[in-house]
């Protein structure tokens, strides 16, 4: 009869929601990703792909990492070389971040202040779905269906076009929950907190010191796509875009030289004949990695017994080459960059760093706010069993969101120059690695070469127009 006058209903809770998260693990997402890049840096497709595909689950809505996993699924699908695959599974990531984009993100607010953002499905990135069409793209370029690769790039300009509406739409929301939160005041005046944004820059300080790119703009997208419309005949388009891509990147000599040849064709001065274009997609793009800030920062009393954030921070990878060499007709030609997809995910992620450490600190606010009410509401051995056992919780439930597309690469770069005459391109990196290439006939090509690490070997296509 003891046992059940000393039972205590609110505890009991408290102590079920420790147990199902020490159980259930509170950043599983890390772990996958762990694994999933072990078979990538192995150079292990087939493990990557059936990794990535048990992922994804088969009900009608998306949900947890579906998206991400789509994403990296479509992406060893185009390291296979199977094409129809890769384009099914972007069509399928596509159909999740439209879904996402129809729904109310208010709801994933309140869930993130409750545990954390990994409690919120993986909706993608603005950078996500460009780069979603723009393989799309690709991989119709390489099966010849040029209509098709048409449409993909008109929308991934269209995604670049409205990314910077929707993100602004994204703040709105986030203060407007801040506004509604119940401990409004309190997590306002946290967030507000310079203190907060001094161990901030203690802990990340190259979160902000970067050269950005313009608003969710892909140089390499905007670039690519101008290529694309020269090359099916469109130079009014392709002009603008190249111009575009010229600006964002000056110092590139082939960009500047394929808008030189626009504008002479357009002139009625030249054409487009006998060129190849040569894209280097290099190295790994950067990855997620969690950080902590465990001091008592929101509430100061003796009986809060923890109260910290975790958040996510960027850890960049290595390219796999710093370059390639084209050899042809005795003469040497070096890609350049044309985009720098590291900056590209750091322009983004800087921008949504506001709302990454405005949810964590409502998150801490919150929880303190819980634990304190414990201590207050309740006396004896029983209050501060309750208030350790919420603690604990605080502790494990805090946990950064380190979900990403990690199988994009580190940056794009391009070379350009004369079709070779005997039809024959030999590729040499700033390594061993000799990669002899033939060019049927055609009128013009593009030659696409990926390489993830410096001991990958690569893989590559040949696009003729």
């Amino acid at each position: 009869m003891s046992k059940v006058k000393y039972w205590n209903p609110f505890l009991f809770a408290i102590l079920s929601i420790f147990s199902l998260i020490f159980f259930s693990g509170c950043n599983a997402p890390k772990k996958d990703l762990e694994s999933f890049n072990k078979y990538l840096k192995e150079f292990d497709y087939v493990n990557s792909a059936a990794f990535a595909e048990k992922k994804i689950c088969k009900g009608k809505n998306p949900k947890g990492e579906d998206l991400l996993w789509a994403l990296q699924l479509g992406t060893v699908e185009r390291f296979q070389r199977d094409y129809t695959k890769s384009t099914e599974s972007f069509d399928k990531a596509e159909e999740m971040l439209k879904f996402y984009d129809e729904q109310s993100r208010i709801t994933d607010v309140i869930s993130s202040t409750v545990a954390s953002d990994n409690l919120i499905p993986y909706r993608g990135e603005e950078y996500d779905g460009i780069m979603v069409n723009t393989y799309k793209a690709l991989n119709f370029m390489v099966e010849g269906k040029t209509d098709l690769a048409r449409v993909e790039f008109n929308r991934a300009l269209d995604r670049q076009r409205r990314a910077k509406e929707k993100f602004s739409e994204e703040i709105s929301k986030i203060e407007s929950e801040l506004e509604h939160n119940q401990q409004s005041s309190l997590s306002r005046s946290n967030v507000e907190n310079p203190r907060v944004h001094e161990l901030l820059v203690q802990k990340y300080p190259n979160l902000y010191n970067f050269e950005a790119y313009p608003d969710f703009v892909n140089p390499f997208t905007t670039y690519l796509a101008g290529i694309y419309f020269n090359l099916v005949g469109d130079h009014s388009k392709a002009i603008d875009l190249l111009k575009e891509s010229y600006g964002m990147v000056q110092d590139n000599t082939y960009i500047a030289e394929d808008l030189a040849m626009t504008e002479e064709i357009i002139e009625g001065n030249g054409e487009l004949k006998d060129m190849v274009w040569l894209i280097f997609e290099n190295g790994l793009g950067p990855v997620r990695e969690e950080f902590r800030i465990d001091l008592p920062l929101f509430v100061a009393t003796s009986r809060i017994q923890y109260v910290g954030i975790a958040l996510p921070r960027l850890e960049f990878r290595e390219k796999a080459h710093s370059y390639l060499v084209a050899e042809t007709d005795g003469e040497r030609y070096q890609t350049q960059l044309v985009s720098d997809i590291d900056k590209v995910v750091q322009t983004e992620f800087s921008k949504d760093y506001t709302g990454i450490l405005t949810r964590a600190i409502m998150s801490a606010t919150v929880k303190a706010a819980a634990q304190y009410a414990i201590t207050e509401q309740n006396s004896g051995s029983g209050a501060a069993i309750a208030s350790i056992a919420m603690a604990t919780y605080s502790f494990l439930s805090t946990a950064a969101d380190v979900r990403i597309w990690t199988s994009l690469p580190k940056n794009f770069q391009v070379a350009r120059f004369k079709k070779p005459k005997d039809g024959k391109l030999t590729i040499t990196p700033s390594g061993p690695i000799l990669l002899d290439i033939d060019i049927p006939e055609c009128n013009n090509a593009l030659v696409y070469i990926r390489i993830i690490t410096d001991q990958a070997m690569p893989i590559y296509e040949v696009m003729t127009f």
